[in-house]
């Protein structure tokens, strides 16, 4: 069993947290919320700050929603950097920016400590079923330490490489989702619009070379109007926004990534911030002004 701690219990954090802990460990946590009561129940330590969880725990897990929270949480007063010891984990399974990764990652280092940025795709879904994928970057050896836990939240874990590299990985996912959205997205307004049922038309499709995972969830999600957040769009707005500005930094043009941060901005601009993600469908239902599964006009 080892001590662990987590810092930030929001829609992907608390089922994680509470996998850990069915998972035999020891769980230390804090929030700028109360303890969950599900995670109370647990038997969850709840700690008054960041270096409280670094002090108590071996392997200190992150999940906060942006690159300046990470910031925060690691160097702020009572930050966990306050709290570490030499030869214990930070973990960070935030989706933030590589490049001030690496610079986080320096730092803690220069404490003794380890560092791992493992940022997760699969959203509230995959929390809360432990199937999450793991996209890691940081040194063998705390990669191989911190494996059995990153096993119980997750199945398709990768070290990919260095410190960074795990971040990269995740904005590369975030661009591929954001475009296969999009892709599903007009493809269910088109068929939808010309007249032909658009569940019976993503039936089809799932048989075919176009099925994909965001065809079986997100198009569900398009035909059923059920846009409550599993991901939020002001998230997936973060998560593009690096993408577009490390491309800017390394000189790489990213023009369907740009389009679609423009629809998510539409979205956003109609109220639509804290929709899920698949509700990037909207913006192109409002430029056709009309929806999927409407009648056809006349």
């Amino acid at each position: 069993m080892s001590k662990v701690g987590f810092i930030g219990l929001g829609i992907m954090g608390a089922p994680m947290a509470a996998n850990i802990v069915n998972g035999g460990h020891q769980l230390f946590a804090h929030d700028h919320k109360p303890l969950p009561a599900q995670l109370a129940a647990l038997g969850v330590v709840a700690c008054a700050s960041g270096e409280e969880v670094a002090r108590q725990a071996d392997i200190i897990i992150i999940m906060v929603p942006d690159t300046p929270h990470v910031a925060s949480v690691l160097f702020d007063q009572g930050g966990v950097a306050q709290g570490l010891a030499a030869g214990k984990i930070v973990v960070d399974m935030s989706s933030i920016s590589p490049i001030e990764t690496k610079q986080f990652a320096a730092r803690i280092n220069a404490l003794g400590c380890d560092y791992l940025d493992a940022p997760v795709s699969g959203g509230e879904v995959g929390a809360k079923a432990a199937s999450l994928t793991i996209m890691v970057g940081g040194p063998q050896a705390a990669f191989d330490a911190v494996k059995p836990v990153f096993e119980l939240m997750g199945k398709n874990i990768t070290l990919v490489g260095a410190n960074g590299d795990g971040q990269t990985t995740k904005v590369a996912n975030q661009i591929i989702v954001a475009l296969n959205i999009e892709a599903v997205g007009e493809a269910l307004l088109f068929a939808s619009r010309m007249g032909a049922d658009p569940a019976k038309v993503r039936q089809a499709l799932m048989g075919g070379f176009a099925a994909s995972r965001i065809l079986e969830v997100h198009g569900e999600r398009m035909i059923k109007r059920t846009f409550a957040p599993g991901f939020r769009i002001e998230l997936h707005q973060k998560d593009l926004n690096l993408a577009l500005s490390c491309a800017r930094q390394v000189g790489v043009s990213l023009p369907n990534t740009a389009t679609a941060q423009e629809l998510f901005n539409s979205c956003a601009a109609h109220g639509g911030k804290a929709w899920d993600h698949s509700a990037l469908v909207r913006a192109l239902e409002l430029m056709a002004n009309y929806d999927i599964g409407a009648p056809v006009p006349e």
